[in-house]
């Protein structure tokens, strides 16, 4: 007899029995400000650029054109600058991928190493049409594992990646409650960075799973656009707020609001 496919409740378990406690990074606490290396300056970057600067964070903005880094980074000066895709690498606290997916091979060629295990969150979403054999692999398969095998040593979080950077923009901080995020990953850490990042834009973190769960919001999941509050994505996904993520950021919200 084939064996049965986990549900999305067994997997989020799954992965909360296979943590160890909770252990919050310091550079992730309210109102302590975190370095993002972002890599790509267009309007998402542009957007998550603006959002964070706006928290209090620093972003180093990068790009195959270096003056479009720069002129990114010229709108949200003090709080920004420009570099090329190594130094940001280097630069952040936690990584951002903010280009097409189809870039992503090279540039885990180019910056993995200098990425190391730091977070990487990976905004992107493949499509066949535009990012060929890897935009295909990673519909197949899911955007989570296909971005952890071009980044291995990475902590990869799939994140931002489920509304349009125009709907973000309009929903920032909007009246309670809040437009839901959803983000997946395998390290605890990225996870809770991830999670305060969601949190600093204005919007309200989701715990859905290990990576293979990504695929539930990227392009084509039923959770890829749904433009819900928590308790509706939740619902939507299959899982609760009861888990380690969930609960470790919810009580730090709680305190540093």
């Amino acid at each position: 007899m084939p064996a049965l496919k986990p549900t999305r409740r067994e997997c989020l378990a799954a992965l909360a029995a296979s943590l160890l406690p909770v252990a919050l990074p310091g550079m992730a606490h309210a109102g302590t400000p975190l370095r993002i290396g972002m890599i790509g300056a267009g309007h998402v970057g542009a957007t998550l650029g603006r959002l964070w600067t706006r928290a209090g964070h620093q972003v180093m903005f990068s790009a195959l054109d270096h003056g479009e880094a720069e002129k990114r980074a010229s709108a949200f000066y003090p709080l920004a600058r420009a570099g090329t895709v190594q130094e940001a690498a280097k630069f952040g606290d936690a990584v951002v991928l903010a280009v097409p997916y189809g870039a992503l091979p090279q540039l885990g060629h180019t910056i993995g190493s200098i990425v190391g295990s730091k977070p990487l969150i990976d905004v992107t979403n493949p499509y066949g049409w535009r990012d060929g054999k890897i935009g295909r692999l990673a519909l197949r398969n899911g955007a989570g594992l296909t971005t952890q095998s071009l980044f291995p040593a990475a902590s990869v979080v799939r994140a931002f990646n489920s509304e349009d950077m125009t709907t973000l923009a309009a929903q920032t901080w909007r009246t309670p409650p809040r437009l839901a995020l959803p983000m997946a990953g395998d390290v605890i850490q990225a996870l809770y960075t991830a999670g305060w990042l969601i949190h600093d834009a204005g919007f309200d973190p989701v715990m859905a799973g290990p990576l293979s769960t990504a695929k539930l919001f990227q392009p084509g999941g039923p959770a890829f656009e749904a433009q819900m509050n928590a308790t509706d994505l939740r619902h939507l996904l299959g899982v609760t707020a009861n888990n380690p993520v969930d609960r470790a950021l919810a009580s730090q919200f709680a305190g540093g609001m």
